[in-house]
């Protein structure tokens, strides 16, 4: 999994975009090296769009962290971010690898 700052901030569009955009790239250095990446943010966007823009609360933090229960390891980017560190801390409380650098992710067996 990728996590790191979305909306933090009030971002306006383009501020989120280009951070989509760096969980994207970072979501395919990581399919380079062998892995499945998902990032949150891409799983939660078409739930919120199909159940309008008022349900972004109801629908991003839950839905990412359920993604979360569900990998193997996560790669935090940097940058302030609550959602980003919830993901973190259910990888943490589950043992699971916290990767800061993705230069330190090993690639698939």
């Amino acid at each position: 999994m990728v996590a790191g700052p979305y909306a933090t901030g009030g971002a306006d569009a383009a501020l989120r975009a280009g951070r989509l955009a760096a969980m994207n790239r970072a979501a395919l250095a990581l399919f380079r090296l062998g892995h499945v990446p998902v990032i949150g943010v891409n799983m939660a966007l078409p739930v919120i769009a199909a159940a309008g823009h008022d349900a972004h609360d109801e629908v991003m933090l839950p839905l990412s962290l359920a993604l979360a229960e569900r990998c193997d390891a996560i790669l935090r980017l940097p940058g302030d971010s609550a959602g980003a560190d919830a993901e973190v801390a259910r990888f943490a409380a589950a043992g699971k690898p916290v990767f800061r650098d993705l230069a330190a992710v090993p690639p698939a067996p």
